[in-house]
């Protein structure tokens, strides 16, 4: 008879709480059913009888992020009824979600430059993690363990600098009329992995931007009424250059002594 296939590597997915657990091989002639616990409750099944090799257990792990869980992988015939036997299984490793959950790339809501200061604001991701019907954000969970790093530098060069924040602003001091350009990362120091997230991509500051659209403006406003003025004294020299034209010929004409 055949042997049936066990289920190996299984790998933990998991970023911003949202966590799938992964497995090898695809399934020929058996299929898989996932369970999933923690110390202090029973084995629950998810995914039955499945011929995928991936199973989504975010909404139980969601339910408490600082719990340890453990998720074993069934393989059983397609065609075999419940009542056979007892299902081969390979356990994975245990998983803490608050402690090894990835960070996912933080977002820069905004950012405003004005004379010698920078402000950026960080956007706080959202989560499936819920308390009271409300979706938590990621400064929900973590509160003061999550932190932020914004690397920033002169847009004409390359040195960069660092500043750090427990919010979610930054407010620090630049060179006035310099652009610059910078990205940010989210850090949980106080984790022995998984302590920093993908930077977030690049923005820039358009201060010698902004500078040469207001000359252009400016300039271009100053040609307009400088048409204009040339306009309106052309139309006055002609005028007073008739009505002058005209006084001279009344002045010119031979008297009528009828």
């Amino acid at each position: 008879t055949e042997d049936i296939v066990v289920a190996y590597n299984l790998t933990w997915k998991s970023t911003n709480f949202k966590t799938i657990l992964e497995w090898e091989p695809k399934p020929v002639n058996h299929v898989y059913t996932v369970q999933i616990s923690h110390p202090q409750g029973d084995w629950k099944g998810k995914c039955f009888s499945v011929k995928e090799t991936e199973c989504d257990l975010t909404d139980e792990i969601v339910q408490d992020v600082r719990q340890t869980y453990s998720a074993r992988v069934l393989s059983h015939w397609a065609d075999a009824p419940s009542s056979t036997g007892e299902p081969v299984f390979t356990n994975s490793l245990q998983f803490t979600p608050y402690l090894e959950t990835k960070l996912g790339q933080p977002i820069i809501q905004s950012f405003e430059q004005v004379g010698t200061k920078l402000n950026v604001t960080v956007q706080d991701a959202a989560t499936l993690v819920r308390m009271k019907d409300k979706f938590l954000s990621l400064r929900d969970v973590f509160g003061q363990d999550l932190s932020y790093t914004l690397y920033y530098w002169k847009a004409s060069s390359t040195g960069k600098k660092t500043a750090k924040t427990n919010t979610n602003q930054f407010l620090i001091d630049v060179d006035k009329g310099e652009d610059y350009c910078f990205h940010v990362q989210a850090v949980i120091p106080s984790r022995r992995t998984n302590q920093k997230s993908p930077e977030s991509p690049i923005e820039c500051t358009s201060q010698g931007k902004v500078m040469s659209r207001v000359m252009f403006f400016v300039i271009g406003a100053l040609v307009i009424v400088a048409i204009i003025v040339i306009i309106i004294l052309t139309v006055f020299l002609c005028k007073c250059k008739q009505a002058r034209a005209k006084q001279g010929g009344k002045e010119n004409a031979p008297l009528n002594f009828a």
